[in-house]
């Protein structure tokens, strides 16, 4: 999937490159992608320097409005993506994990008639561990009137509606993964000349894999239909072969080795307990994003109960979800033993 050297296209020149096919494209969706991708340099860069920084390890000892502990770069990483995303001038409100509320553009600054949904450090608590971690984002067209501050309602749109998503892997290589509703496109950082380039175009994610992600610390708090379903994929009767468990904890890294590799990510809701009835993801800047990818890319993303994430209609900005994504057939294999919806 790499490209020849002298074929090198970095993502400034594809997204140029895109734009010149859409006789209406007016360049403010690539000046936003362009200010979205100098802000993950910079993560990146702070990123590699975690272990001789001070200031960057470890936890702020405050929880954030999702009621976890706070890591530094956490809050790095949000400072840096809002403030170069609330002041490019194409962009009308932003959502923030890191922020119980909406967060606007700051006056004196251009209102532009986009929407970003993120979560500026998915992972974070695996920074210290030297894991890797990454950002999620997603941008929708506003639905107000152009010109004037964007509303909670310019979010809280289908992820159907997606105008595009996409991932920053902060690992071994620094890798953006962007979609825009016409495939998937994979960009490395090259250090070097400071550019993404184009490393892996046309991503297909494999209908089958055998890799499965899930948290089993997590077994007892689940549905049996969903006990039936891993108990299932563990098997070896009938000379089956199990599949093989493999769990990081940073959704990002998790799905981007499903991506290549091919497999099933889930994570339920808890039956037992009242901590995540409704499960832990977020569905604006994580499920959704993820959900658009992985079917432009073709696999599938489903709640516990086999909806369909990307026709799901928020109704806050933190509103939580269940998810199933992945390989095609997985999924629709795990859909046999999906819970009936209560």
């Amino acid at each position: 999937m790499s490209v020849h050297p002298t074929q090198t296209l970095s993502l400034s020149q594809y997204l140029i490159e895109e734009q010149l096919k859409l006789p209406q494209a007016t360049g403010d969706f690539t000046a936003l992608m362009s200010h979205l991708v100098y802000a993950a340099k910079i993560v990146s860069r702070e990123v590699r320097k975690a272990g001789l920084l001070e200031d960057i390890l470890g936890s702020n000892e405050t929880v954030n409005v999702q009621g976890e502990t706070q890591m530094k770069l956490d809050e790095y990483a949000d400072k840096v993506f809002n403030h170069t995303l609330t002041r490019c001038g194409h962009l009308c409100i932003l959502g923030s994990e890191e922020h119980e509320e909406t967060v606007p553009v700051p006056s004196g600054y251009k209102i532009g008639k986009y929407t970003i949904a993120i979560d500026p450090l998915d992972g974070s608590s695996n920074i210290d561990a030297n894991v890797s971690i990454g950002t999620i984002f997603s941008v929708h067209l506003r639905k107000s009137p152009g010109g004037t501050p964007g509303t909670l309602g310019d979010l809280l749109q289908q992820g159907s509606k997606q105008r595009a998503a996409g991932y920053v892997l902060y690992g071994s290589s620094t890798m953006l993964v962007l979609c825009t509703g016409k495939g998937v496109s994979g960009f490395t950082l090259d250090p070097s000349c400071g550019e993404f380039i184009l490393s892996h175009p046309d991503m297909q994610m494999p209908e089958t894999g055998g890799i499965y992600s899930i948290n089993e610390g997590n077994y007892n708090y689940w549905s049996d239909e969903v006990k039936n379903y891993i108990r299932d994929i563990k098997s070896i009767e009938g000379g089956k072969k199990p599949q093989s468990g493999r769990y990081i904890g940073s959704l990002v890294a998790d799905f981007h080795r499903n991506l290549l590799k091919g497999g099933i990510f889930l994570y339920p809701n808890d039956t037992k307990s009242t901590k995540y009835p409704n499960g832990k993801l977020r569905l604006l800047y994580e499920a959704a994003p993820m959900a658009f990818i992985a079917e432009q890319a073709g696999g599938m993303a489903v709640t516990v109960y086999g909806e369909r994430i990307l026709d799901l209609t928020p109704e806050e900005l933190h509103q939580r979800t269940t998810l199933v994504v992945g390989s095609k057939k997985e999924v629709e294999h795990f859909l046999k033993f999906a819970p009936k919806k209560p």
